[in-house]
């Protein structure tokens, strides 16, 4: 059964958009996913990249031209300048890490619910009544979960990240192959990949 390493950060407006196909792809394919929320801004900077507020204003403008595209495309709404980003991501990442080491929830559906209060609700996910509320929609109970030593992983996790090659999100890496698939464009690749065609 192939495993799928997924990187991301739930600050991503292009994670958002990779809607649900990631789930669909891991479900066609009998695959297994590993969610892993980490410090992208950390992860930028170690492979030389430029947090957006830093990019050229050539980057940002077409980035602010591509979202929409994406998102008309992908059915989503989203809200370019959502008024509470960015936010302290710490304890959304936190608790996508403990909903997975707890089990009996969904973990995609939190990670989905998560990006879109953020992008298209325009909800502040550094509020713990914002993910606790996504939480509670994904199957989990947040008394349940020990969001302490899940957030003791996230540095660990984004030093794996980095080493590993991570500089975007969202980034797909396939463990039995070490093939790489960097934003939510790549999917269909992702999927040729799995199924042997590419």
């Amino acid at each position: 059964m192939p495993h799928i390493d997924y990187y991301f950060t739930p600050l991503s407006p292009f994670a958002y958009l990779a809607g649900d196909g990631l789930e669909r792809i891991a479900a066609r394919h009998g695959a297994s996913v590993a969610y892993k929320p980490v410090n992208f801004f950390a992860a930028m900077e170690a492979a030389g990249g430029l947090p957006v507020p830093k990019r050229h204003w050539s980057r940002q403008e077409y980035r602010l031209q591509e979202l929409p595209r994406i998102a008309k495309r992908a059915g989503l709404p989203i809200t370019i300048h959502p008024k509470q980003w960015p936010t302290d991501a710490g304890r959304a990442m936190a608790a996508i890490l403990a909903a997975e080491a707890a089990g009996g929830g969904d973990v995609g559906l939190l990670c989905r619910r998560l990006l879109a209060s953020c992008w298209a609700e325009e909800m502040d996910i550094g509020d713990p009544a914002v993910v606790d509320a996504a939480l509670r929609e994904a199957g989990f109970d947040p008394a349940m979960l020990d969001f302490e030593t899940a957030a003791a992983r996230v540095a660990p996790l984004t030093a794996e990240a980095i080493e590993r090659g991570v500089f975007g999100a969202p980034f797909y890496i396939v463990k039995e192959t070490g093939q790489k698939f960097w934003g939510q464009d790549r999917l269909d690749f992702l999927d040729d990949h799995l199924a042997g065609r590419i």
